[in-house]
């Protein structure tokens, strides 16, 4: 019998970790950057101290299995991070690593204004005030600044601008989808914090009357054959399933990654319940992610 091919064997060479490391100036817009890498299914870190972030530029695929996309965030907050992080650069095992430098930057009066908006000292001003912080810090980070692949100026950038650039330089053709959260509640227990569209279903006639319903909640098929027998009810779900698929890609053109659409009746139990539900099953059928978050139904 003849020999094995050992080649036949010799498993094929893992694919490189595609690792971008983010840096810059403090107030440049770092973490609006490292929200963008995690809408396009990064795994992100942020400031690790200089002698984990030594490990992990190592052997990210090892310490993050299953990972090829990894961005990390890293600046002056870790001491010694100006000294070092030129020399970890350089010690990137290139046949591992795909690696990418994005520098962060924006103009002095820019700056100034963000740490005032914010009332946030900047961390290299000291007693001083945070002109001298950001003049320090650019001169710590200028060897940084001129070694970076892509430095970006975030001067004159709205967020959403700043995360299209992310999307369009980042995604490797992958367009990051938009997640829609679904959360029924019952107003008589307060409106969901930062719901971007509500909707009112109170109008609908209340299973809590009717007799053998209360104890129900509207994942049950008593309630939500109740519900399809009421005038209107059909109406109302079409109309708010159109009305999502219009707005779903305008919001998405925005670089939109997530819509929290509240949909609320009196407690919570029934009938938003149930119009959650059925939202989230002709959203998918629409071929959109759609999560539900059913906040007062055990109350």
């Amino acid at each position: 019998m003849a020999d094995a091919d050992p080649l036949a064997e010799t498993p094929p060479p893992p694919e490189r970790v595609r690792l971008v490391l983010i840096t810059g100036l403090s107030g440049s817009g770092k973490s609006v950057v490292a929200r963008g890498f995690e809408d396009l299914d990064y795994y992100t870190v942020d400031n690790l101290p200089l002698p984990l972030l030594q490990q992990f530029l190592a052997r990210p695929a090892e310490l993050v299995p299953g990972h090829d996309r990894i961005a990390v965030v890293t600046d002056v907050r870790a001491p010694g991070f100006a000294e070092e992080l030129p020399r970890l650069i350089r010690e990137i095992d290139r046949a591992q690593i795909e690696s990418t430098l994005l520098f962060l930057e924006a103009s002095d009066e820019v700056l100034v204004r963000r740490f005032s908006e914010t009332r946030r000292p900047h961390p290299l001003a000291g007693a001083g005030s945070a002109i001298e912080g950001i003049r320090r810090e650019r001169d710590l980070l200028a060897e940084l600044r001129a070694r970076a692949d892509r430095v970006l100026d975030s001067s004159e950038l709205t967020i959403h601008e700043i995360r299209g650039q992310i999307f369009r330089e980042f995604s490797l053709g992958i367009e990051p989808g938009m997640v829609v959260n679904l959360i029924s509640f019952g107003f008589k227990r307060g409106i969901p914090y930062g719901s971007d569209l509500m909707f009112d279903v109170r109008f609908l006639p209340n299973p809590h009357f009717v007799p053998g319903l209360r104890e129900k909640t509207g994942q049950d098929e008593e309630i939500v054959q109740y519900l399809n027998s009421q005038v209107g009810y059909s109406e109302l779900i079409d109309r708010l399933t159109s009305l999502l698929a219009f707005l779903l890609p305008k919001y998405r053109s925005e670089n939109r990654s997530y819509l929290s659409v509240a949909v609320g009746c009196t407690g919570g139990r029934h009938r938003s319940v149930a119009v959650c539900e059925k939202l989230r099953l002709d959203l998918e059928g629409l071929g959109f992610l759609a999560r539900v978050n059913h906040r007062d139904i055990a109350k």
